[in-house]
């Protein structure tokens, strides 16, 4: 009892949205099972309340609200009466940037359905606007009495008396204007005209134990539906985001400006925030996030003597093998900026690291004063010696993996491997196709 005297009086403890939902839902499944009493014998929800009918709750005669009866099973209506009943429905979904619902209702004797759409709105808006529709269909046709079925508690007990409390109350509650009050106050004028008898639907029925009523429930729901197909899709906001997607993966997973950028560049009109949508559901952009940032390798200041370009460091990495044949990549990170240049080979040899350095760096950055690499016999040899004196270049070899020295080409190796991982879906199976957008 003090449970339920919370629940009506209104005074149910409330601590998260959540909870505040978990009462509404104890409110209708309780007051549509005490039932409202009759003028001699009070019901449950009266005793509760103390709201014994009879009572006039403040209003005039003129004033009272018509409450609609509790109507019986579809299945237990007899046959003059089934051709005045209308089962409802309402739905939402979310189509492009836009809220789209959609109320139906239908006739199981007619086999037709009507419907209203529009946007803007909730599902419980679509189902109360269901109502409506149902309302309308009557009063046209002049029917004696409408049988409504519903699948939802909030609008059934809206109509067995809701309606009632919410008039009383100038269609406030707890000082608040209610929820759609102008179209309750549509359909309280229109019961004022109409005899309505409501029933609820149990929609969560297995298939094996569905009825007649239960399967004409699955039809007002399918009719309710709203097809992506039928609705005017925001194609243009849609191809905006695919030309945006590919702007980015073909600049390099850039930031927002450079992206803008690139794309402005080349004749493209791109949105801001269509660019920043892209970015933010990029999965190999979120991929590349995670790895630590590298430092430039002059922090610390050994590098400070160096301009651009005058000194490097060098390493291989190795990577499953290509289509190419190829199963290193030479990396070459200029020390004062972090640049990073790569070149892919078969194999790691001393020849095929002058032929990397010659294309990369030299032909692109101009002769370094100094160069930096393990003791690997791919770099510390007879041809590396010669070249390296030829051009007036000072080769310095330092400990395989000491992190003092080689600590941020290690760095850049592991970050290099991750942006291709990333880039090819978790695998490095295709990495040769990555690696020019990974490195730039």
């Amino acid at each position: 009892m003090p449970v339920l005297g919370w629940m009506f009086k209104g005074r149910a403890p409330s601590t998260h949205h959540a909870t505040d939902a978990t009462w509404s839902k104890w409110v209708a499944l309780i007051t549509q099972q005490a039932r409202i009493g009759s003028p001699s014998r009070p019901g449950i929800l009266e005793v509760i309340t103390d709201w014994p009918e009879g009572k006039d709750f403040g209003m005039s005669p003129e004033e009272e609200v018509t409450r609609a009866e509790e109507a019986p099973l579809y299945n237990k209506l007899t046959e003059d009466e089934k051709p005045y009943a209308l089962f409802t429905d309402g739905s939402c979904c979310i189509v492009g940037k836009h809220q789209r619902w959609k109320a139906a209702v239908w006739s199981p004797t007619r086999q037709v359905a009507e419907a209203a759409e529009g946007e803007g709105e909730s599902s419980q808006f679509a189902e109360v606007k269901a109502i409506q529709l149902a309302l309308d269909i009557a009063e046209r046709e002049k029917w004696p009495t409408l049988y409504l079925c519903t699948a939802s508690w909030m609008v059934a007990n809206a109509l067995w008396g809701w309606l009632q409390q919410w008039k009383r109350s100038n269609w406030q509650h707890r000082g608040k204007r209610i929820w759609a009050a102008p179209l309750w106050q549509d359909i309280a004028a229109q019961l004022e005209k109409l005899v309505v008898k409501v029933h609820h639907v149990d929609a969560h029925v297995p298939k094996s134990r569905a009825t007649e009523e239960h399967q004409n429930n699955q039809q007002v729901d399918q009719a309710a539906k709203i097809e992506v197909a039928q609705v005017d899709l925001d194609w243009q906001h849609k191809g905006e985001l695919f030309i945006a997607r590919w702007a980015h993966d073909t600049s390099g997973h850039q930031g927002r400006d450079a992206t803008y950028r690139w794309a402005r560049d080349r004749g493209v009109d791109l949105s801001m925030e269509a660019i920043s949508q892209v970015i933010h559901q990029c999965e190999t952009c979120a991929a590349i996030k995670q790895a630590k940032p590298v430092k430039p390798l002059w922090y610390g200041g050994q590098w400070l003597k160096y301009k651009y370009g005058e000194a490097w460091q060098i390493d291989y990495i190795t990577l499953p093998q290509s289509c190419q044949g190829k199963h290193y990549v030479l990396t070459m990170v200029e020390a004062t900026t972090g640049w990073l240049e790569t070149c892919p080979v078969p194999h790691a040899t001393a020849r095929n690291t002058i032929l990397g350095l010659e294309k990369q760096v030299l032909w692109r950055h101009g002769t370094p004063e100094r160069m930096e690499s393990d003791n690997g016999t791919h770099f510390r040899n007879n041809l590396i010696d010669t070249w390296a004196k030829e051009h007036g270049i000072e080769w310095v070899y330092h400990i395989p993996y000491h992190a003092p020295a080689s600590g941020k080409t290690e760095r850049y190796n592991g970050l290099l491997q991750t942006t291709l991982r990333a880039m090819g879906g978790g695998t490095l199976k295709h990495w040769d196709t990555h690696l020019a957008k990974a490195t730039w």
